[in-house]
């Protein structure tokens, strides 16, 4: 079996692929692995985001736009057909804690309503081939056990949680009772160069230090999460895609990808301050409600059934971060320094 961190461009080269989420933090990177790989990229399009690494890096010339909403039926339906589609990337969602918290009904329409109307299109597409249905560690809600396994029942409550743990089901369904070629990866916490939402706390943590401010910790600092690195999510989406293809048995199955570590926010923001040398010390604001307190994946399934492996560390993760956000703020910030430590300890599951 291939390498997970490698794509067979014989697959790849010149197949209609479409992207919805292109513009969010792991589709940028995503659709920078399928131009690489020679794929032909269609891109769903809701808003102009300028500051996003679709635009920001011209990507958006080399791709296919399809202007229009998740939640449009028609839109998807002409989209798959005109572009005879044969795989579906879903990446769209909305994906702010708070925000679903303030406005579920948004996060509803986005989330839920997005996902089974792409299914409902694609279903009605009969040239798609394989569809990976990004969820989340969300979709698993507040478990007794840990670490989630795949057999882990879907169980969140509050708005986001729940609109993952639907949209999951909803994929499972379509591919069981209609027989779509779907699979489904539930991921931990992103992180990586493009994620311009600077609530979160890598990125925050990163440009306050490039600005000789505090980062500030919303929580009470002991939330634990998996973090994982974005282009880590983007080579396994195209490796499932992959591997579904030559595997139809895989429909409707899901994976946990992860790199096994658990941390506390307290943890990530430290592990930021010790590569970028930096003292500043996090100032702890305790404003989080509603959130999961302990998550964290086992990634056994796809290790041993697909051979898959995340083909990052935290440290490399965390260091080409930095590197992305220095670069991206440049204009803005003084950098004290561009050197960090060769290294620094992790904690592990």
């Amino acid at each position: 079996m291939e390498s997970c961190g490698s794509f067979d461009k014989t697959f790849w080269r010149d197949r209609r692929v479409f992207v919805t989420g292109a513009t969010g933090l792991v589709g940028g990177w995503l659709v920078r692995r399928l131009l690489d790989a020679e794929a032909d990229v269609v891109c769903l399009i809701r808003d102009w985001t300028p500051q996003s690494e679709l635009f920001k890096s011209r990507m958006i010339d080399e791709v296919t736009v399809v202007n229009g909403d998740l939640c449009d039926q028609a839109v998807l339906e002409r989209a798959l057909g005109e572009f005879e589609i044969s795989t579906v990337m879903h990446l769209a969602a909305q994906t702010i804690v708070g925000i679903a918290n303030r406005n579920p009904i948004s996060t509803f329409e986005a989330n839920i309503g997005g996902t089974w109307k792409l299914l409902e299109a694609c279903r009605r597409s009969p040239k798609v081939g394989q569809i990976i249905v990004a969820s989340s560690d969300k979709a698993y809600g507040e478990a007794k056990t840990l670490p989630y396994t795949e057999d882990t029942p879907l169980a969140g409550q509050h708005p986001y949680d729940v609109s993952k743990s639907c949209s999951d089901l909803i994929a499972q369904t379509y591919a069981v009772t209609y027989g779509l070629p779907v699979m489904i990866t539930r991921c931990g916490n992103f992180y990586g160069g493009g994620d311009l939402n600077w609530n979160r706390i890598i990125p925050g943590t990163i440009r306050s230090v490039l600005r000789d401010q505090r980062p500030l910790i919303r929580s009470d600092g002991t939330f634990v999460r998996d973090y994982f690195y974005v282009e880590d999510g983007a080579a396994a989406y195209m490796f499932l895609a992959e591997q579904l293809a030559r595997r139809p048995d895989l429909a409707g199955q899901a994976f946990n990808l992860s790199t096994e570590i658990q941390l506390s926010v307290t943890d990530i923001v430290r592990m930021v301050l010790n590569v970028m040398r930096s003292k500043l010390e996090p100032e702890i604001l305790g404003e989080a409600s509603h959130e999961i307190p302990h998550q964290y994946l086992s990634a056994q399934k796809a290790r041993e059934l697909l051979n898959w492996r995340p083909l990052f560390t935290l440290e490399e993760g965390l260091r080409r971060t930095i590197a992305w956000y220095t670069n991206h703020l440049q204009p803005t910030v003084k950098h004290t320094s561009t050197m960090w430590p060769v290294g620094f300890a992790a904690k592990s599951a």
